[in-house]
């Protein structure tokens, strides 16, 4: 896919993106529910609409390695990337957020949207270790919609790696 079919396929709604998630998650032998929110202007109000505590969201962060590979990081609500300890887990110097072009190329969904499943490529995922035994909300492939999925069914479909990769937002 080029970059102008990806960016067609990602400003198509949820549509094609939905289907390709749930296909995705049905080959992994993932029970996931996609369901459509109203957008919201933060973690907590987002929590609020969904019905869940702030730390049950969880950001699918697209991470570029030095050799222009990429690798998904899972940090739930409240919590940010500690890059010492992701670059310590996964054994490198040097990792960086990709800019937005990079991370649809990468993965197929514009920031906001990204979730592993159903991602144009598989790369390796990284999971906060207190994700563990939680039911979470994570993007869903197209914006105005969360996609819920048990972490530890998560965890096992991808072969993650359960790391402590994170640190408290400061407020």
């Amino acid at each position: 896919m080029t970059p102008s079919d990806l960016a067609s396929v990602a400003s198509s709604g949820g549509g094609d993106q939905h289907a390709r998630v749930r296909d995705a998650a049905a080959a992994r032998g993932l029970d996931i529910e996609i369901r459509e929110r109203p957008a919201a202007r933060s973690l907590f109000e987002a929590a609020e609409l969904l019905g869940i505590d702030p730390s049950g969201i969880v950001k699918t962060l697209v991470v570029k390695r030095s050799d222009d590979t990429y690798l998904f990081a899972l940090v739930p609500g409240g919590r940010s990337i500690s890059w010492p300890k992701l670059r310590a887990v996964v054994g490198v110097n040097k990792l960086r957020l990709p800019e937005p072009e990079l991370a649809l190329a990468a993965t197929g969904y514009e920031r906001g949207t990204i979730v592993p499943i159903g991602s144009t490529t598989d790369w390796p995922v990284y999971a906060d270790e207190t994700i563990v035994g939680q039911r979470i909300a994570m993007g869903a492939g197209a914006h105005g919609y969360s996609l819920f999925v048990d972490a530890d069914d998560l965890i096992a479909a991808y072969g993650a790696t359960v790391a402590d990769i994170s640190v408290p937002e400061e407020r």
